[in-house]
């Protein structure tokens, strides 16, 4: 009798062990298989045990609490199923409890192996928890994990993100077995320090190229302000073949939202409705910002209202958007909505709305949100909001009120308050306000050129020539250079920059020759609405000469 009872839970055990290689299986059915090796008893064998967990860790239903509580009954847990725990909150984006189940392991006198060290790498990279990779690396090499290549991959990327560019290099320098992920590594670890550079060299030696490497190059241009050369890059990656994945995108759409590359960010668009690329909020938001900084506010606005999910940002993005291009009215409806649903917003969120007051001149309205910020969303006004209200106030006429909120604030203003109270003066032609602010500002040593030329303004707009001629003169004595004025267009997916005072574009001669026709034909016509059409033909016909 006995013998028939135990060779029935054998069988139990050994149906129950082999349903756990099958594939896509639901939380429901792995709990079935959990509650047979409990019966069984099978639930003490190691391999099983650590087999189960990492069913219920890589079940796209499962949020790990499960499993972790599986983890916590053990009787016995092997090194493999402390591995299977620590990698699960690494991927899951839970690297703390990563590092804090790697120390209790230690605690527990497990030895770490490769692949411990590969996770609990990662989890420090995304804590930038640079101490305890330092500690990993010493146990490392003394437990002779060092040389594999996961660890090195591993040990590269934790330097290469905590800024340590040095250590990252030595190591890679050292590296004997150096694949794609040990070259990405070091490339995303020099772009991130700026060091676009160098991260060029090391992608242009690189012997074999992926789609990671090619977005960490790409991004690592735009985190620096190089829009062009990450445009460029995105196509020569394009035109090799290689398809860009969610980082690629969003980095070249948010090159295009600086360069006003429209003609490429719509191609960029196409190709995600396409590819039926998920719409997240991280993609979504890019494509927003990008329709809204390149003057199409229907498109950022049908985007936005596409989104299956949207968050603070999104909103943000849309509100200062419409606030640019005049729709302020629009601006602040979105914002009303966004509270609506329950959204709260940001510093930037009431940056941007109080801009959108300022230029519809809601002075009561945007008071109203500026004394909302703290008593309502628990966020004190900082520099940029006390410019907006001065700005708000300034625009308004209400000088006085805006030099008082000047002077009331908890902190000392910066350029940023004192310029938009200066500009302030120069809309309403307060000549001795403006003086003054431009004195205080050149005591805090930012008398920049925009200051100069702000007061210059004041004068000219109240006809004191000569005091224009005296603070010309005086940027001359300072030395004091006025920044050329510099304009992008997008010709044929090309984006063209044109500075001020620069001739050396190849076409110089034709483009002025071009300008003098069209200020000569301009200066001889007084247009009417019905001279509209005729005025466009002739331009064109210019052109076409």
């Amino acid at each position: 009798m006995v013998s028939q009872v135990t060779s029935k839970y054998l069988k139990s055990s050994y149906r129950a062990l082999s349903l756990l290689n099958q594939p896509c299986l639901t939380v429901a059915q792995i709990k079935q298989i959990q509650s047979h090796l409990i019966i069984s008893g099978t639930i003490a064998d190691p391999f099983a045990a650590g087999k189960l967990v990492g069913l219920f860790t890589l079940s796209f239903q499962s949020n790990l609490s499960h499993a972790f509580d599986l983890f916590c009954l053990l009787p016995h847990r092997s090194t493999y199923v402390w591995n299977t725990m620590i990698k699960a909150f690494a991927e899951k984006n839970e690297p703390t409890r990563a590092t804090s189940l790697y120390r209790e392991m230690m605690k527990n006198g497990f030895l770490p192996n490769n692949y411990t060290f590969s996770f609990v790498l990662r989890a420090c990279a995304d804590l930038s928890e640079l101490y305890l990779g330092l500690v990993c690396h010493a146990q490392a090499i003394k437990l002779g994990w060092e040389g594999y290549d996961f660890v090195q991959n591993g040990l590269i990327h934790l330097y290469a993100t905590c800024d340590c560019t040095d250590l990252a290099r030595k190591l890679f320098d050292i590296s004997s077995n150096r694949d794609v992920i040990t070259w990405t590594a070091l490339i995303n670890g020099y772009a991130k320090a700026g060091q676009v550079v160098i991260a060029r060299q090391l992608f242009d030696q690189m012997p074999e190229k992926n789609v990671v490497s090619w977005s960490a190059m790409i991004t690592g241009y735009v985190q620096v302000g190089l829009f062009k050369e990450a445009l460029e890059l995105f196509n020569d990656m394009m035109i090799t073949g290689f398809r860009p994945n969610h980082a690629g995108i969003v980095s070249v759409l948010s090159a295009c939202a600086f360069l006003g590359a429209l003609d490429q960010g719509r191609w960029i668009h196409a190709y995600i409705e396409k590819n039926r690329m998920e719409l997240d909020t991280v993609l979504g938001t890019t494509l927003v910002d990008m329709y809204a900084k390149c003057g199409c506010v229907k498109m950022s606005r049908r985007v936005f209202e596409e989104m299956p999910c949207r968050d603070v940002f999104a909103y943000t993005c849309l509100i200062s958007g419409l606030s640019n291009h005049g729709q302020s009215a629009n601006a602040i409806e979105l914002f009303m909505r966004m509270n609506d649903e329950g959204i709260k917003p940001n510093e930037v969120t009431l940056m941007c709305i109080l801009s959108a007051c300022s230029r519809v001149g809601l002075v009561k309205e945007g008071l109203r949100i500026f004394e909302s910020m703290s008593t309502v969303y628990g966020i004190e006004p900082g520099l940029k909001h006390y410019g907006c209200l001065i700005d708000l106030l300034g625009s308004a006429g209400m000088l006085e009120e805006a030099k008082q909120v000047a002077r009331k604030m908890p902190m000392e203003p910066d350029s940023y308050v004192l310029g938009a109270l200066l500009n302030a003066c120069r809309v309403h032609g307060d000549v001795n306000l403006g003086k003054e602010m431009v004195e205080r500002l050149t005591e805090r040593s930012l008398d920049h050129s925009g200051v100069y030329v702000l007061l210059s303004n004041i004068y000219a707009s109240v006809n004191r020539w000569d005091h224009v001629e005296k603070v010309r003169k005086g940027m001359e004595e300072n030395k004091v250079k006025k920044v050329p004025g510099c304009s992008l267009i997008e010709v044929d997916g090309m984006v063209c920059e044109f500075v001020a005072g620069d001739r050396s574009h190849v076409l110089m001669e034709e483009i002025e020759l071009l300008s003098i026709g069209i200020d000569k034909h301009l200066k001889s016509r007084c247009f009417d609405e019905d001279d509209i059409t005729a005025e466009q033909d002739y331009l064109e016909h210019i052109a076409n000469e």
